[in-house]
């Protein structure tokens, strides 16, 4: 069995005040990537991509009903695609499931190279995802 690359990322967990929004929005996103649901219980579910699982879980914890991406934190995640094709492809689909580009007059270069910059009112309060269609970048 091959081990992970040292450095790469093992897990991430969204805490989310809606579950079933959640799962509406990156829900969606995260199978359309090819991550594989690996856990379901009443108040969470997590994915799993090779040696990644991301966990979206509605908390009793939490200590607010919302993020706010510009204080300190996590601002976004990115994710990479096969290429630029794959990542028109996801732009349409993820029009369909309420996301919108950010910066729409500097595709595709608005976040870099070959790189779709999409947003959502997630139920984190997190605002938007990058999709990236150049390998290595």
């Amino acid at each position: 069995m091959n081990r992970p690359t040292r450095g790469a990322l093992h897990h991430f967990e969204i805490w989310v005040p809606d579950l079933d929004r959640a799962l509406a929005s990156l829900g969606w996103l995260l199978e359309t990537l090819r991550y594989a649901v690996c856990q379901s219980w009443e108040t969470g579910r997590s994915w799993l991509l090779a040696p990644t699982y991301v966990v979206l879980e509605q908390s009793p914890a939490l200590t607010a009903d919302r993020n706010d991406r510009r204080r300190p934190g996590l601002n976004h995640l990115a994710f990479h695609v096969e290429d630029d094709d794959a990542v028109e492809k996801l732009v349409i689909e993820a029009t369909q499931h309420g996301w919108s580009l950010m910066f729409p007059d500097l595709r595709p270069y608005a976040g870099g190279c070959h790189v779709s910059v999409m947003e959502k009112a997630l139920p984190s309060g997190s605002r938007k995802a990058n999709i990236g269609g150049t390998p290595g970048h």
